[in-house]
Parts: structure tokens; sequence; C-alpha cells
């Protein structure tokens, strides 16, 4: 059974020392304040982060949707800093005062169904991470020679944790296809070398295919679906690998200081997604047991058992920049470093590069006939005085 989210509670955290609110310091399991760098550690929780049956939340997820049909909400939030009101949007459930700057964290409550169970804590600076950008301008291929200069820049990165679905299901799959095995078959040619008429035999590959049928099983583990729409599949598929390995449970505490995104797509729609993800795999495992020289599957159905779900949060630092009127993207993974957004190219460079390539194409088959000219008259004109040498 899937718990149900208790009602929005908003969290700041006081520093000890001056009463300034305290953010969470990358890399470390503390809080930490912005003024007296006085820290506090943040205590492990002993919430076990467990695996939720699939079934059962897709019940409860369409018991929900029938009970209240799905709207636009706002959150009132007041910071206890300054005592200002603001609002929240629907899908942030974490961010800054917009007034003082100082973080405010709330709880899914109401406005989800499914609370996060786990996250992975920012462990990449935000400093590490600037410098992860400028060696990624500095290796992009075909870059706009001014591009690099924006290496340089001293912008300032989000830091925001995304949602992400993990999925587990134990699946079994039977195929029908075709086994192709190959052999080789002479086949004669005709050919005009030097104006005349050649004839040559050459081996030929071909396949004789058999229809095979079976079954493979394979079970898949945290097969991770990202849950936002604010960044683009293509680069958050991209981003991974994460270290799913070192999940804590989640805590309120490790939203300090950074935005965090609710989840935007649901449960059944991010399952949609893990099916394609399987079904590439599945494919390739039905190819290997099909064996031979080549493989056709014609059709595939699979079985889905005991599948189970988790809703984590994993962390990236997020920035745009500006290159001739255009605004592109880009994103760090705040575990690994790895970059991965939006780019422009050098048309220019481009072009010169592929003139290049077709220069180096001309000049390979010019000499390849060269070569083809020259040995055919050397076999010619060199013979017959070779022969006659050997007479006199």
């Amino acid at each position: 059974m899937v718990e149900r989210a208790k009602p929005d509670t908003r969290h700041q955290f006081p520093c000890a020392n001056c009463g300034a609110l305290l953010n969470f310091r990358p890399g470390t399991e503390v809080l930490e304040c912005p003024y007296c760098q006085h820290r506090t550690p943040i205590p492990r929780s002993d919430v076990e982060i467990r695996e939720w049956d699939f079934q059962s939340a897709l019940q409860r997820l369409a018991e929900a949707r029938r009970a209240q049909p799905e709207e636009e909400t706002i959150e009132a939030v007041r910071c206890d800093a300054c005592g200002a009101q603001f609002e929240f949007e629907q899908d942030i459930h974490s961010g800054a005062c917009p007034y003082c700057g100082h973080p405010v964290v709330l709880g899914t409550g109401d406005k989800k169904l499914f609370k996060p169970r786990g996250l992975l804590p920012f462990k990449v600076t935000e400093s590490a991470a600037k410098e992860q950008f400028r060696r990624w301008l500095r290796g992009l291929w075909f870059a706009p020679g001014g591009l690099k200069e924006y290496a340089r820049d001293d912008r300032r990165l989000n830091g925001i944790y995304l949602p992400f679905w993990t999925y587990d299901s134990d699946t079994t799959t039977d195929y029908e296809g075709e086994r192709g095995i190959a052999y080789q078959e002479p086949r004669v040619f005709v050919t005009i070398r030097n104006g005349r008429r050649v004839t040559q035999q050459r081996m030929v590959t071909k396949i004789r295919w058999t229809p095979v049928r079976g079954v493979v099983s394979r079970f898949f583990d945290d097969v991770l679906v990202g849950a936002s729409r604010s960044l683009p599949r293509q680069i958050a598929d991209r981003l991974a690998p994460w270290d799913l390995d070192n999940l804590l449970a989640f805590k309120e505490d490790y939203l300090s200081g950074f935005g965090s995104q609710a989840y935007q797509v649901e449960l059944d729609e991010g399952f949609e997604r893990a099916r394609s993800v399987m079904d590439r795999v599945i494919r390739s495992d039905i190819a290997k047991d099909i064996g031979g020289d080549a493989q056709r599957i014609h059709r595939f159905q699979t079985r889905h058992r005991a599948t189970t779900f988790k809703h984590i949060l994993l962390p990236i630092w997020s920035a745009g920049f500006r290159y001739k009127k255009r605004t592109y993207h880009f994103v760090v993974n705040a575990r690994t470093g790895k970059v991965r957004g939006e780019r422009p190219y050098s048309p220019w460079k481009i072009a010169i590069a592929v003139g290049i390539a077709i220069l180096v194409l001309v000049a390979a088959v010019i000499a390849f006939q060269y070569y083809e000219i020259f040995d055919q008259s050397y076999l010619i004109e060199t013979v017959p005085h070779f022969s006659e040498g050997m007479f006199r």
C-alpha cells in the first residue's frame, strides 16, 4: 500500500550560533551558515528506502484522479527570516525567499500523491561545476571561435534537485523470428578493363533463414526515468550514470539552499517510458537467444511481474548562456561533474572540415586509379623485357 503524503509543512533551519538560516554544504553531511560558517551535522535517517508495489500505486492514482481532478495550485509561504509572504508554483517545493534570499523548504504534502523517498545529495560544488562547464566549452568540436570566451564568464549556476522514478520489473518475453546462417556461393562478374571484357568469379555471402521461437527472461533493477518536463529528455538521459547505490533516505535538510521540483511526469506515464527502455534490452536478449549470423524479430510479447517503483531526487547545476541573440542551456551532474547541454555550431568550420574530407577522398581515388594503371602498365611493359633477357 502506498502512503498518502501528509499536509505540507514549511522547513527552515536556523543557525544555533547567529540565528541566520543554514544551507546544505555540497560534498558534506552538514548544514553551514553563510555568515558565521557555523556547521550543524545532518543526522542520518533510519528510514528504509523501500520499493513500492506498482499495481497498488496505480489503483491509488486512479482513485485520486476520480476523487479530485488535477488542478493548478499555488502554495502560499511565509519566510521566518524576514516575515515576507510569497508563493511557490505548483511543481516547486524548495527555493529561496524572493525578498531576503533565505532558503525555504516545503514538504510535498497534498500537492502530490507520492513523496520522494530517497535522494543523492549535492557532491560537486558550484565552483567545480563551473570549471567542468569551462572544460566542456573548450572541448566542443566545430564551436564558433568567440564561444570559448564564455568559459571565463563568472555566471551563477542554479542548484536544483530534479524528480525521477525508478522501476524494478521481472520480465518474461515470448518471441517469434528467424535465424540467419551465412553461406557463400560463387558468382561470375564481367568487368571492363583497359577497354577489354574481363570475366571474374567471386564468392558472394548469402543468408539462409530458418523460423524460430523462444522465451527470454530478465530482471530489471532501477530503470531510471526523469519526472521533470523542464529538462529535455535527451539531456536528462545523457546525465547518467548516477550512483544510485549511494541513495540516502529523504530529509528536507539536504534541500536547504537549493531548488527542488515535484514530479510532473506521473507514475504510469513514467512506466511507459521505462518499458521502452526495457524493450530495447529485451530485443538484444532475443537476438542473442536466436543466435546464428543474423536475426529477424517478427514479434514479441512481454509479461511484467513484481513491478515496483521509487520516487527519488537527483541533483544538478543548471544555467544558460547567450550567444548571438540565442540562449543555450546546459546542466552539470552534481554527483559526477558530467556536462550536457545545447551548443552552437560554426557553419564555416563545418564547411571547411567537409571540404578537407572531400579533398582527401578525391586524392585517395586518384591515387588508387594511378596505382591500378601503373600496375597494369608495369606488367605489360616489363614482363616481355624480362623474358627476352632470359633467352639471351
